[in-house]
């Protein structure tokens, strides 16, 4: 199965020429429309020796660019001695075959150096069943042109055989395609009984408020849960450090406690075939309480990146959950007039530093906030002896008064009205006796 998946992924310490080519719908950065495409070619490990920028109305069918610009490439890439030509754009396999004969090197697109990165990011079995199954995904179509060296092979032997006759070159991407097929069938059914027990697990934690880690690649969410958490997570200054969800505990103060997870960095337009491959490492978003959008505010491509994030988020079905937008990286902005304008143009926003703290208080009463739906007051009654009542009271209750009766005790509690709420999951062994608004 090894020799399915191109062996030509690793771009590690080649060098590479960038080409990115705008579209009239294109989203790229103003300020550097090769920026992303540089960050990801490094990432991968390449060494990046020239960069093109080309503009056009509409794409060339055969070579996306079209042959005279292809052909320009070709000489831009020779000059600066590369080994290969990445593009910030998805190419169809007959594409890249026919980009690949003018130039005379590798030609590599944006989703194929995505993976380069995921495979090497990739730690946890899960995720790497992820990998493998998006590489899969990618490389089914371009078979036929990984196997077009097999071609002189297939014409021998049809001389040998007799005009019409198939040569083993084609029975042998028949076979892969069948391998790959079944191969693609079998990670799809254990990432779905891994999604499945992902969500009898998230169900299992219905009495704890789960608060997801959601945005931008390299915006520092690892970061903030390590400064929220002290989860110990890998932070790291590149994109994609983070592949595999972390869930920790966060006490939240005055007697509070959440769920809170970190997950995959999102980037613009990222491949559909990746966000459906990593949609379990993605279900703590999707059944998260609430999420926290955090997003680079010393970015130049802000607005860009928080859109991209949106879209992403209503692909997965989470566009009507409850958000909090977090513009973290306040450090790095020396114009106090940009802060005022960031709070502005994104209300509701907080505006912190998981490097320094700052702000993050104001984001932690938001999120209790958010958390308890208003606060109330109650007098009730429970049974001490259900242990997992106990244990409720204990994290979103704050104990005003109690007395103890036998194994009964009432007591005076304030806590969240979402939690409150939650109360009649332990049915008689605990009964509210009064409920009012906390003062």
């Amino acid at each position: 199965m090894d020799k399915l998946i191109r062996t030509d992924l690793a771009v590690a310490a080649e060098r590479a020429l960038l080409v990115c080519v705008e579209m009239p719908d294109s989203r790229l950065d103003p300020h550097d429309p090769l920026g992303e495409l540089r960050s990801l070619a490094k990432t991968a490990g390449a060494v990046v020796v020239d960069e093109m920028l080309s503009k056009r109305r509409k794409i060339d069918a055969a070579y996306y660019v079209g042959s005279g610009k292809a052909k320009e490439i070709g000489t831009r890439a020779a000059a600066a001695e590369a080994d290969l030509v990445i593009f910030d754009n998805d190419l169809s396999p007959g594409q890249i075959r026919d980009l690949e004969e003018v130039i005379d090197l590798k030609v590599l697109d944006r989703s194929e150096v995505i993976l380069v990165i995921f495979a090497s990011r990739a730690r946890t079995h899960e995720a790497r069943l992820q990998v493998e199954l998006a590489q899969l995904e990618y490389t089914f179509p371009r078979l036929r042109h990984m196997w077009s060296h097999l071609e002189r092979i297939a014409g021998g032997a049809a001389a040998m055989q007799g005009i019409g006759t198939r040569g083993p070159g084609e029975r042998q991407i028949e076979i892969d395609r069948r391998l790959v097929k079944k191969r693609v069938g079998e990670l799809k059914q254990t990432l779905r009984e891994i999604d499945s027990r992902k969500v009898r697990e998230i169900a299992g934690r219905a009495d704890m408020f789960s608060v997801c880690l959601v945005g931008y690649t390299n915006a520092g969410k690892s970061t903030l849960m390590n400064l929220l958490t002290g989860a110990g997570v890998l932070t790291e200054n590149r994109l994609f450090s983070t592949l595999d969800t972390r869930t920790r505990k966060w006490h939240l103060g005055e007697g509070q406690t959440a769920l809170l997870s970190d997950t995959v960095g999102f980037v613009r337009d990222l491949p559909h075939h990746l966000v459906a491959s990593f949609r379990a490492t993605l279900e703590e978003a999707i059944h998260a309480d609430l999420l926290l959008h955090v997003a680079d505010a010393a970015h130049d491509d802000l607005e860009h990146q928080v859109a991209s994030v949106t879209e992403v988020l209503a692909e997965l079905d989470c566009k009507d959950k409850d958000v909090i937008l977090v513009l973290n990286k306040a450090d790095r902005i020396t114009d106090a007039a940009l802060v005022a304008t960031l709070r502005c143009q994104y209300a509701g926003s907080h505006v912190i530093s998981a490097t320094t703290a700052e702000g993050v208080e104001g984001l932690v009463d938001q999120v209790r906030l958010r958390m308890r739906g208003g606060r109330v007051a109650l007098r009730l009654t429970a049974d001490c002896r259900n242990g997992k009542l106990m244990q409720y009271l204990a994290q979103h209750a704050q104990v005003k008064d109690q007395t103890w009766s036998g194994t009964t005790v009432e007591m005076q509690a304030v806590m969240g009205s979402v939690q409150a709420d939650q109360l009649v999951r332990f049915g008689h062994d605990v009964q509210v006796l009064e409920r009012s608004v906390a003062e």
